[in-house]
């Protein structure tokens, strides 16, 4: 079939989308070519499903695909606030379709806000599989670490074979989008927390365990109003073990021990580091251990509630470079958490693997006054380069700057290394003091995240500041400016 362009959608290094119709006809396909071949459209293709697109033809040249596909008229998810009950309707529905996808051995790899349309029919489709591939035998990892930061996992840059255990994490961060404050609810924030384990043995297994506990996280609270006390432990009794049944949990959560919580986490003195007692139980059981933390800004020196005030932001890290040994402390520098003049508090939890060890509770620091909402900011990195050593192991990487020398020994620099496609590849957190260590000038990039010789990398620099009420952070906006980057590296 013959088409004439209609419309310009969208063009990148990688693709080309047009609106399109059929000549001498009134129908309106979406055309997209992709500048690599991939192979997986010919099986989409086979593949219909209500919350899909409908593929209609698909072409495989040697270094390109051509694909026309159904066009939807409706609105993307990420420029709509929906209410909670049509957001989980959503989610069940994304649920649905990416339980269909796996089972035909497809992954994703972009689920994503942005790649979900509410069509004029009220459900859902889920379009845009540039990313999506299928499980190979005895391949360790992805050929091409593609998808989006924020939303892709941690073994979708390299660390390992993707599988639809990636698609569960980016549909956990995609159901905090939507829900917005509401995931704060603890039946959200609890299966949130489950998918975005950051190993993925501790995510959910497969899609319909996270629609299972959609469903049931729904219809609990519909319970527990309905029967009230009367039914109460006929209803935690029964539901406890469908969860343990029909959602697949390795164990009861009343069988995990439950982790000790990090003793006496504090400010360190006016440096806006945040420090706590180790727990080396603590992470996902591979030597590395694992944090939460919540940061709370308050008007007066008044802690927060942690049962009743909302967080003004969250985050996990993990990492045994967090670990002081000498003194069995944790660190790290939440500068750039602050922005407006006020007292500040953190909380934090160790996280837990999830099948012996349970989260622990959170534990609140004493408060920390930031008065530098109008402080200069600290100098930018000048003079980004590459680092390259040859050592008896092989090569290795660092990212390095030139004016080392105009900040303090607690500032830190967040080192964030970019693909050719402007895909997020891999990000690293040292101090001045640890860079003059045991960085040789700079911040040590794992060579396992520039493995792909045919693709080419290049990298940012932000610095947090340890003098928060003297210095804002060095931070870059989004996009970053092109000066702001260094040159590309490629083998």
């Amino acid at each position: 079939m013959e088409y004439e362009e209609l419309k310009l959608l969208k063009e990148s290094e990688k693709s080309t989308t047009h609106l399109v119709r059929e000549k001498n006809g009134e129908r309106v396909f979406i055309r997209k070519v992709l500048n690599r071949q991939v192979s997986a459209y010919l099986e989409l293709k086979n593949c219909q499903h209500p919350y899909l697109p409908r593929l209609y033809e698909v072409n495989l040249e040697e270094e390109s695909t051509t694909v026309i596909e159904e066009y939807i008229e409706g609105q993307l998810l990420s420029s709509m606030e929906l209410p909670e009950k049509q957001a989980i309707r959503a989610m069940k529905e994304l649920c649905s379709a990416l339980e269909f996808l796996h089972g035909k051995g497809i992954i994703h790899r972009d689920v994503k806000p942005s790649n979900i349309i509410l069509a004029k029919d009220g459900h859902i489709r889920l379009i845009d599989f540039d990313a999506m591939r299928m499980p190979k035998e005895d391949v360790e990892q992805d050929t091409r670490l593609l998808g989006t930061r924020g939303y892709a996992p941690p073994e979708q840059y390299g660390f390992s074979q993707t599988d639809e255990r990636a698609d569960i994490y980016s549909l956990g961060i995609t159901l905090r989008t939507l829900l917005k404050d509401k995931a704060k609810k603890p039946h959200y924030n609890w299966i949130i927390q489950k998918c975005t384990k950051l190993n993925p043995d501790d995510r959910y297994r497969t899609v319909k365990k996270v629609r299972a506990a959609l469903a049931f996280r729904e219809f609990r609270g519909y319970a527990l109003g309905i029967f009230l006390i009367v039914l109460l432990f006929a209803i935690a009794g029964s539901w406890t073990a469908y969860r343990l049944q029909d959602q697949g949990e390795d164990a009861a959560l009343g069988e995990l021990v439950t982790l000790p919580a990090p003793e006496n986490p504090h400010w360190n003195g006016e440096t806006g580091i945040a420090v706590w007692g180790n727990v080396p139980e603590s992470g996902d059981g591979h030597g590395e251990v694992s944090y939460k933390y919540r940061i709370y800004r308050k008007d007066t020196m008044t802690p927060p509630d942690l049962e009743k005030d909302d967080w003004d932001s969250e985050g996990d890290m993990r990492g045994n470079g967090l670990v002081d040994k000498t003194t069995s402390t944790c660190s790290l520098n939440m500068t750039f958490k602050l922005s407006k003049d006020g007292y500040y508090y953190f909380t934090v939890s160790a996280q837990g693997d999830g099948a012996t060890y349970a989260d622990s509770p959170y534990v609140v620091s004493d408060a920390f006054e930031f008065k530098g909402e109008n402080a200069p900011m600290l100098p930018a990195p000048t003079g980004l380069q590459w680092k390259l050593l040859e050592m008896e192991d092989g090569r290795e990487f660092y990212a390095t700057w030139d004016n080392l020398d105009d900040y303090d020994d607690e500032d830190s620099f967040d080192v964030t290394v970019y693909d050719k496609d402007g895909n997020y590849v891999m990000n690293n957190i040292w101090s001045k003091t640890m860079i003059m260590k045991k960085g040789q000038g700079g911040i040590r990039v794992r060579k396992e995240f520039l493995a792909d010789k045919h693709n080419k990398y290049r990298f940012a620099v932000e610095v947090h500041t340890s003098r928060p009420n003297e210095y804002k952070s060095f931070l870059l906006p989004d996009p970053a400016p092109e000066e702001s980057f260094s040159p590309w590296y490629q083998w």
